[in-house]
């Protein structure tokens, strides 16, 4: 069943060109006979990644990382997961029907502490609340009209960092379709090794 587009937070450019895609040309098509299986993946990580997880990794790994934004909570889906994802649903979907591909939930302050098990560099200790996020936000939407800010400090990306939840329940991709993502800590190993090999860095 479709969800209505009224119930959708549009937060991200992605969120907005996603909902376009979904409402304005799979729907449609869906209902004009196309046998269309729609996959809907959480976050993406893993090598080869250029969105602004990898941002923050890389902050991270470089101690360049103060705070991070409390409760932001995310279904991590390794890029190799999500590919299959795909693969499994244009394979054994049934058309009309959505499968959401994400992966194992965790907050982005969990996800920090796994790093800080499997590299040794501290996870930032500094959590800022949803409130002054949005604040934050709001300030940095007023600069922007007038000054160019690195991406990871737009108006936009601190929005979506304010206390904001990326969350989707995969029971039904790993029931009809045998999807099964690997586990958090798995991925991020491997993730983290490969980012910190291009920076030059010892791998423990």
């Amino acid at each position: 069943m479709s969800i209505p587009p009224k119930r959708v937070a549009i937060l991200y450019a992605s969120d907005r060109s996603g909902a376009g895609a979904r409402y304005k040309v799979a729907d449609p098509l869906i209902a004009a006979g196309l046998p269309l299986a729609i996959v809907l993946p959480g976050v993406v990580y893993g090598p080869g990644d250029t969105s602004s997880v990898r941002t923050t990794i890389r902050q991270y790994l470089r101690s360049k990382l103060p705070a991070i934004p409390a409760r932001t909570d995310f279904s991590w889906a390794h890029v190799e997961d999500i590919a299959h994802g795909h693969i499994l649903a244009m394979e054994a979907g049934k058309p009309g029907e959505n499968y959401i591909i994400a992966g194992p939930e965790h907050t982005l302050m969990d996800a920090l502490e796994i790093a800080e098990g499997i590299t040794g560099i501290p996870a930032p200790r500094l959590h800022i609340p949803p409130v002054a996020m949005k604040g934050v936000a709001a300030m940095m939407g007023i600069m922007e009209k007038t000054l160019s800010v690195p991406p990871n400090y737009s108006a936009e990306y601190l929005r979506v960092g304010a206390g904001t939840t990326y969350i989707g329940d995969n029971t039904k991709a790993r029931r009809e379709l045998g999807y099964a993502p690997r586990p958090l800590e798995e991925g991020l190993r491997e993730t983290l090794h490969h980012e910190m090999t291009l920076l030059g860095m010892p791998i423990p």
